[in-house]
């Protein structure tokens, strides 16, 4: 089949390899074409390769695994981009883990084994059990690992130490039964990726205009005339979007990127499609590149906002959107007057910008009238999330720029299906509506008291306080902040429960025991209870879709995520139980009946996924300018900026991932666009940063240079420090005073403790470090 093998037993990384070479400047093009071919090649050979991506993203194949970036409406055959082409090379591999693989190396050993290692084993094959205190997995049959499930829970006997993660991965179908069993075990402990990621958006969003989604669609985005794209790189994380963008500049759009790194996919898009793009220059992307200090982007939105509020009474109006605004918001006398009392020149130093770039975006926004606001984790791991989100919102109420073409809010998500699940119910507030409906159409009462998100969940098991620990997909420790601490709060669990696809971090620093639970992949035919299954994602602007799996599965040992919930739900609950598990079981349709019954927005769901594209759900604000707010008018805020303090000889680290990565899953160990080969651990940093720290005193204080390796040590608000062990400085041009480096390696940097205000998201993006020399 011509592929590579896995990496051997005896391999191991010490990144003596690691090189350091030129940025690129530019994204895409002919590399990204070699780099899908030669990952997908080296992971399925070449036929199984062709046969896989020509359904990638496709009305008749299934939903890229990766990003949740939409679909167009109109596709083309290779309708995937360089990172989806991983993605789909790591999950319908050839390789394969069996028992003997467990049986050859012991948890410790695994334990010691990188993340790209264990990644790179191949596809898990059948159940496993390591009993508590023993070193190796062995197999165990499905039906005596749900007894292994049901047995724990009832051992502990109070639901609310039972804690049950969920990944965006997960389909809808999957996750409306997972919330159900959940629900009727009788605990809300649903902790979620969205804790980690957009929960600071869904927080301001819901605040300011009644629903915590995006308000676009991928049409608005080719609509708009400005786009401002904050605190995101989706060259690399969202390569689909650049088409999108490429095809806003066709049609005149200005775009501005806001971002400490200077990122290729920001800079210029070589389309590998158009010709242009193989053979010319491509096309510029950010007319304006702000690389603004971290955390400093409150302060930015306010001073873009004040001088909007300026230049309306320049102008004598025109700028603010006066009808708009007396019509539909409130708030509107208070922010102006808050704007009018800050000090610019303040908030012009908080941000590390020249003030003539902030004035030509100040003019941008006063001169466009479709206005699109683009942002991603470079924006929502931050402590003053939540507020700079309502400034950003501010910006779009003040000019009139939501709920019409070409305008509004875009969060984007970062994968495929973590909005659809929270949709489906996978939140660990749910609000009264939908616990009613629930308990309307299941006939149980439902858990009224809000359950741990998932920093609250590591605390509770830190405290011991958890028993139980079951995540359906995903890769909790390494997505998770403060790594030693979440570790030692797993250990402290009886049992942990993993529902996954391939061999992660997760698996190997378990509880008292530990399940495996192998289940299909995204790409793999469901043939649950005899029938060919198709299940349903929702993707970033609220469109909903069918997805169905075209290869054979890894193995017949796999269950659908569908079959593991109804399975345990079946050894849990009983034979005579009200839930018909079986049924749901044997036919999603019947899944979706119940979901259109509980959710809204839902209704003919069947009939409506056999659509291509599938369908929108509704949103008030971009459908009717109607804002479903308490009063039922969008709310402009004020709020109030306060920077992060950072003493002589520490900088500000925000932890990002490199091009050969989705989240926690690493495909490779290069990220050309930042001219890094053959390893991760390494730290981004101004040159005159590190000639600064030359003339520190005291500790953070010394003669680094570019490609020392040093010891990365944060420093928390509680005096508490956590180290991060040979990490290579690479010069570079960042923002001064500010820093970078890759999770999940950089996550033991994160204090449990540093958390973005109102929404608990883990504050990433904002770390105080500094160096010491090995």
């Amino acid at each position: 089949m011509m592929t590579t093998p896995a990496p051997g037993d005896d391999e191991r990384d010490d990144e003596t390899g690691l090189k350091v070479g030129p940025r690129e400047r530019s994204a895409a093009g002919i590399p990204a074409v070699v780099a899908s071919m030669r990952h997908a090649q080296a992971q399925l050979g070449p036929v199984r390769t062709a046969r896989t991506l020509l359904k990638l993203n496709q009305p008749d194949g299934f939903d890229c695994p990766g990003c949740a970036w939409p679909d167009p409406g109109q596709t083309t055959h290779f309708e995937f981009c360089e990172n989806g082409a991983k993605a789909i090379a790591e999950e319908a591999t050839v390789r394969r883990i069996d028992a003997a693989f467990f049986a050859r190396h012991p948890v410790d050993d695994l334990a010691g084994r990188t993340d790209f290692w264990l990644g790179q084993q191949g596809r898990l094959t059948e159940p496993m059990y390591r009993p508590a205190g023993e070193q190796h997995y062995r197999p165990i049959s499905w039906d005596d690992a749900f007894g292994t499930v049901a047995e724990a829970l009832a051992a502990s006997g109070d639901p609310d130490r039972a804690v049950f993660y969920t990944s965006g991965r997960t389909s809808n179908e999957a996750a409306f039964l997972y919330q159900l069993l959940v629900r009727k075990i009788g605990t809300n402990n649903l902790p979620d990726c969205s804790n980690m990621c957009h929960e600071s958006s869904g927080v301001a969003l819901t605040q300011t205009i009644g629903i915590g989604k995006g308000s676009v669609t991928l049409d608005d985005i080719h609509e708009a005339d400005l786009l401002v794209i904050v605190g995101q790189n989706p060259g690399t994380n969202h390569p689909r979007m650049l088409s999108a963008l490429e095809a806003a500049k066709r049609n005149g759009a200005a775009i501005v990127a806001i971002n400490p790194m200077p990122e290729a996919g920001l800079i210029r898009f070589k389309n590998p499609q158009r010709a242009r793009g193989i053979v010319g220059h491509g096309t510029a992307l950010a007319d304006e590149y702000l690389q603004v200090k971290l955390g400093a982007d409150l302060a930015l939105f306010q001073l873009l906002n004040r001088r909007l509020v300026e230049l309306d009474e320049e102008r004598g109006g025109g700028v603010l959107d006066r009808p708009f605004v007396d019509e539909r918001c409130d708030g509107a006398d208070e922010l102006v007057e808050h704007l009018r009392s800050l000090d610019a020149s303040a908030l012009l130093a908080a941000t590390g910008l020249p003030a003539d770039e902030v004035e030509r975006v100040a003019q941008l926004l006063a001169g466009r009238e479709r206005i699109t606001i683009c942002w991603a984790m470079g924006i929502t791991q931050h402590r003053q999330a939540v507020p700079t989100i309502r400034e950003m919102v501010n910006t779009l109420l003040l000019r009139g720029s939501i709920g019409k073409a070409g305008a509004g809010v875009c969060p984007v998500r970062g994968h495929s299906n973590v909005q659809g699940d929270r949709t489906m119910g996978i939140y660990e507030q749910p609000s009264d509506e939908f616990l009613d409906a629930l308990a309307a159409e299941f006939g149980f009462e439902p858990p009224r008291e809000h359950g741990y998100d998932t920093v609250d969940a590591i605390h509770a098991m830190a405290a011991g306080k958890v028993d139980v620990f079951m995540a359906m997909g995903g890769n909790f420790l390494a997505a998770t902040p403060d790594t030693g601490a979440t570790a030692a709060g797993i250990a402290r669990t009886q049992l942990t429960v993993q529902v996954s696809t391939k061999l992660n971090r997760s698996h190997v620093v378990g509880g008292g025991a530990a399940l495996i639970l192998p289940c299909l992949g995204r790409t793999e035919i469901d043939r649950t209870a005899g029938a060919v299954q198709r299940v349903t994602v929702e993707d970033s602007m609220s469109m909903v879709h069918a997805s169905a799996g075209q290869l054979e599965p890894a193995s017949p040992h796999l269950r659908s995520e569908v079959a593991v919930v109804c399975g345990l739900a079946e050894r849990i609950f009983g034979p005579g139980d009200d839930v018909p598990w079986a049924e749901l079981a044997a036919d999603y349709d019947r899944i979706r009946d119940r979901i259109e019954v509980v959710v809204p927005g839902f209704t003919d769901f069947n009939r409506r996924i056999d659509h291509p594209g599938g369908f929108v759900l509704p949103h008030p604000p971009r459908d009717e300018q109607r804002f479903t707010t308490a009063n039922g008018r969008a709310q402009l805020t004020t709020n109030v900026f306060a920077g992060d303090e950072v003493s002589p000889g520490r900088l500000l680290l925000q932890t990002l991932r490199s091009h050969d990565q989705f989240n926690t899953t690493i495909y490779g160990l290069d990220d050309r666009y930042r001219g890094i080969k053959d390893g991760r651990r390494v730290v981004f940093v101004h040159a005159e940063d590190l000639a600064v720290l030359a003339t520190v005193d005291g500790p953070g204080g010394g003669r680094f240079a570019d490609g020392d390796v040093v010891d990365v040590v944060s420093e928390a608000a509680d005096g508490t420090e956590r180290r991060a062990e040979a990490f290579r400085l690479v010069a570079y041009d960042v923002a001064r005073g500010t820093c970078a480096a890759y999770f999940p390696e950089a996550n033991v940097l994160v204090p449990l403790t540093a958390v973005a205000e109102e929404s608990n998201t883990p504050a990433s993006k904002a770390v105080i470090v500094r160096f010491e020399a090995r």
